[in-house]
């Protein structure tokens, strides 16, 4: 750990802080946040696995999506551009809870259960949360702004999401 010198005071810099429940590090490679959700998430998919002969596969399904999807998703745009090991120890998580919620084995190829839960997996929900921020911010700057319309719809397009083209 190195000093800094702030206004003649010698300030400790850590290795990493935790700011509203985000992991920060040194290098913002955010390893240890990952770390740390894959951790909280595995404690509580643990848990439900324990209990899961109990349960309704609804039940199951409500149980993983607010103890375990919730972590995953919480605060998860700081890791857009993350190493993928970070992502794949997310990604092992959800596949885990996966597993859980439809009761299969552990061995089984994740996909096909992502998919029949509805489920992106990690990397995708990301750049999907990405897209909805970035959709709803409506204070567009003046300069952006006229070069964006949305393009015409069609009667296939109507449940789409719209799409936008730039000039």
């Amino acid at each position: 750990m190195t000093d800094v010198s702030v206004a003649g005071t010698d300030l400790p810099v850590a290795d990493n802080m935790e700011v509203l429940g985000v992991v920060l590090d040194r290098r913002l490679s955010f390893d240890r946040h990952a770390t740390s959700v894959a951790r909280a998430c595995n404690f509580h998919a643990h848990a439900i696995r324990h209990i899961c002969h109990l349960l309704t596969t609804e039940l199951a399904l409500t149980l993983a999506c607010s103890l375990i999807l919730s972590r995953l998703d919480y605060c998860n745009a700081v890791l857009h551009g993350a190493p993928a090991s970070s992502i794949q120890k997310l990604q092992r998580v959800q596949n885990t809870a996966a597993r859980i919620v439809l009761q299969v084995p552990r061995q089984s190829p994740p996909q096909p259960l992502l998919e029949e839960l509805h489920w992106l997996p990690v990397r995708q929900r990301i750049d999907y949360k990405l897209a909805v921020l970035t959709y709803r911010n409506t204070s567009t700057p003046a300069y952006l702004s006229h070069h964006i319309r949305p393009r015409e719809t069609t009667v296939t397009s109507v449940l789409q999401p719209h799409h936008y083209s730039t000039d």
